[in-house]
């Protein structure tokens, strides 16, 4: 068996018990310039901004829905 075939069966198997793959591409921060550019845009954020931001994360949060405030 190929090593597509045997991932191919594997994939199969975690769908029968209701997993699917999912692939993330995300900034590797144990690059420099990465972590350079980040901390450029963290700087950038003001206190309206930041507000903001957690306004609508905890709108769109599924995780807390039942939860009295």
């Amino acid at each position: 068996m190929t090593t597509a075939e045997r991932m191919k069966a594997m994939r199969g198997r975690r769908r029968t018990v209701g997993l699917r793959e999912v692939r993330l591409h995300l900034p590797d921060t144990r690059v420099a310039s990465v972590r350079k550019r980040i901390a450029s845009q963290v700087a950038k954020l003001g206190r309206v901004n930041e507000e903001d931001a957690l306004r609508w994360i905890e709108a769109v949060s599924e995780f807390d829905a039942d939860a009295t405030r």
